[in-house]
């Protein structure tokens, strides 16, 4: 009985192997022929028995692109995932994630620099992660800061053709502002640019107060009694009163001027923080700011006081001042700062800025910028951007800045504790003047 079995179970098998071949196109054979067949995934994935099969899913890819006219000279860092891309002509600013250090990204982009011959405009800064760079016209910023995620870095690349032709005319100009107060024509006893040596000083009061926004209209006021605000119109208007027009656009030069007047008569008894108006001997540090400009004295002045970025404080791309230009938020905050307060030494980083002020659009301030916008939140109740701007999470670094904005600006120098207003200032003006008489 035993030896049978063997016999059987091979005659079972050939039986089977015969009906298979014999109905090869037969339904049910080819139900069965599918039964035992391999499982595809295992012939296009292979792996040995109890070895771990590894992850085939693709990396999450960029939440952004890069725009069509991103410059090739940029190098790219390989190890990194673009995040957000903002422009605001004529600068483009690129966010990016990377698991590498602040240091790795910097020591990168160093040795890209120098060997595609950049030049390099100012050594890496240890503190804020900084790193600029200039190829013919083209200037790039490399901001790297480690983030609160372990692990994550984050950093932006940020860019701009920086030609004679490249200015601010793709801001809305201070003349096309759609404002009540914008006169489209000038008329003959009318000029657009006063004279700034005829007009500081002159104590003013303006017809047109009541358009300026209630939380700054105080301001504005005391500093016209005091002399330090300009009217937008020399001469008189065909009513025959002067107007300051206070939602209209400032430009650089006219800050520069009240900067620069309001900074000496509101803190005329402290000699020691006077500011120097440049003298007709010095070499112009502006290209097009020559010394027969109007603000020549005040925008040359304050360059070599170095409250405003110049080849002499050591920003070699500051070739032209523009001062026609809108004045923006951060160059307003940048200029305004150092004039209350020394700046911050450390930790005036983009992560920085998001913690203390929790501005939503931090990344879009401009490097140099973060030092005097930090530095501002640490005055306290003497920050100009709490005092001018109320509360706010968008800074809005590029924003044009109003002239009544710019007087709220100018209203105060100093810090809570050590600091004068205009508004001190007239009342020991106007002490001084009923002495005397």
């Amino acid at each position: 009985m035993f030896t049978k079995r063997p016999a059987i179970s091979l005659s079972l098998i050939i039986l089977l192997l015969s009906s298979l071949t014999a109905c090869a196109n037969n339904p049910a054979s080819k139900n069965l022929e599918q039964t035992f067949a391999a499982d595809p995934q295992l012939k296009q994935n292979p792996a040995n028995l109890g070895e771990k099969v590894a992850n085939t899913k693709p990396q999450n890819q960029p939440i952004a692109e890069l725009p069509a006219d991103f410059p090739t000279e940029i190098p790219r860092y390989p190890n990194a995932q673009l995040q957000e891309v903002t422009s605001t002509l004529p600068v483009t600013n690129t966010r990016w994630f990377t698991p590498d250090s602040a240091d790795k990204i910097q020591n990168f982009y160093k040795q890209q620099f120098q060997d595609n011959n950049w030049q390099l405009l100012d050594q890496p800064d240890r503190q804020t992660g900084n790193l600029e760079a200039r190829l013919n016209d083209l200037k790039v910023t490399v901001a790297s800061v480690p983030t609160q995620n372990p692990g994550v870095t984050e950093f932006t690349i940020q860019y701009l053709k920086e030609t004679p032709q490249t200015t601010a005319e793709t801001t809305p100009s201070p003349t096309t502002e759609a404002t009540p107060e914008v006169a489209a024509t000038p008329t003959p006893q009318e000029t657009s640019a006063p004279d700034a040596t005829i007009l500081t000083g002159t104590s003013l009061t303006f017809s047109d107060i009541n358009k300026t926004p209630k939380e700054l209209r105080s301001f504005v006021t005391e500093l016209g009694e005091l002399g330090v605000l300009t009217p937008a119109k020399t001469g008189k208007t065909d009513d025959n009163t002067t107007v300051f027009e206070p939602n209209k656009v400032i430009t650089k030069r006219e800050f520069a001027r009240w900067l620069m007047a309001a900074n000496n008569q509101i803190q005329a008894n402290q000699p020691a923080k006077q500011m120097r108006l440049a003298n007709e001997s010095s070499q112009p540090t502006f290209q097009d700011v020559p010394r027969t400009d109007p603000d020549f004295a005040a925008i040359q002045g304050l360059a070599e006081a170095g409250i405003i970025p110049s080849q002499l404080s050591g920003d070699n791309t500051a070739l032209l001042f523009r001062p026609d230009a809108p004045l923006t938020r951060e160059q307003m905050i940048l200029w305004k700062v150092p004039l209350d307060t020394k700046l911050t030494t450390s930790g005036a980083t983009f992560d920085a800025i998001k913690q203390t002020w929790g501005f939503q659009d931090t990344f879009k301030i401009e490097p140099k910028a973060l030092k005097a916008v930090l530095t501002d939140f640490q005055n306290g109740d003497a920050s100009n951007i709490r005092r001018v701007f109320g509360y706010t999470t968008l800074f809005q670094p590029k924003k044009p800045v109003t002239r009544a904005e710019a007087a709220g600006t100018i209203w105060f120098f100093g810090t809570p504790t050590e600091g004068i207003s205009a508004k001190e200032a007239l009342k020991v003006k106007n002490q001084s003047s009923s002495t005397q008489n």
